[in-house]
C-alpha cells in the first residue's frame, strides 16, 4: 500500500474520529445513528494511523505530495 493521505487530511480524520468517538461515547448520538457513526470513526482512525485510504485509490486521488 503505497500512502495517499497528506498529513493536513491525516489530521482532519483523527479530529474527526475522536468527536464521532466522543458524540458516541457521551451517548449524545445513541441507537443506529450511532453505531453507524462509531463505525465510520473507526474507519477515519484506520485510514489516518495507516496513511491509506481504498477509496481515494478507487477514485485515484491522493492528496499526499510523496511521488508514488
Amino acid at each position: 500500500m503505497k500512502r495517499n493521505i497528506s498529513t493536513a487530511d491525516r489530521l482532519i480524520r483523527l479530529v474527526l474520529a475522536i468527536v464521532l468517538g466522543v458524540l458516541y461515547f457521551t451517548h449524545t448520538v445513541t441507537g443506529t445513528a450511532g453505531i453507524i457513526l462509531l463505525i465510520v470513526g473507526v474507519i477515519l482512525l484506520l485510514t489516518a494511523l495507516v496513511n491509506f485510504c481504498p477509496i481515494y485509490r478507487i477514485l485515484g486521488i491522493s492528496t499526499c505530495r510523496v511521488p508514488r
